[in-house]
């Protein structure tokens, strides 16, 4: 068996006034998630739980998130996230303080066995 990638969507959070990484993050795997309903585990006839998830969340400050919070947004599945250095931090005009924007990557994968290409007709 292989680990296949069936499905990727994208998403993007912010952070407007608290400066708040782990909740931009959140938003961002919210975005990324809602977009779709597909179901991706009934398509192939797998339980829900047998979804390999990998989030890949950038940041500026990716010490700053917490991960606990981020793996519990997902309502199924085995939720591996990758933080990185990404997303943007943005300069308030007249103030100290910045917007946060993060961005979210979601992959799903499953334990699939491989077609042979003598198989394809």
């Amino acid at each position: 068996m292989a680990k296949t990638r069936v499905l990727v969507e994208f998403g993007m959070g912010t952070s407007l006034r608290r400066e708040d990484y782990t909740e931009a993050a959140k938003r961002a795997v919210k975005d990324a998630l809602w977009h779709n309903s597909v179901n991706m585990a009934e398509l192939f006839g797998f339980p829900k739980d047998a979804m390999m998830i990998d989030a890949e969340i950038g940041v500026q400050r990716p010490e700053l998130v917490d991960q606990g919070i981020l793996e519990a947004v997902f309502p199924y599945g085995n939720p591996q996230i990758h933080l990185k250095k990404g997303g943007l931090d943005i300069t308030k005009p007249n103030s100290e303080g910045v917007t946060i924007i993060a961005n979210a990557a979601i992959s799903v994968s499953f334990d699939i066995e491989p077609i042979a290409e003598s198989e394809i007709k």
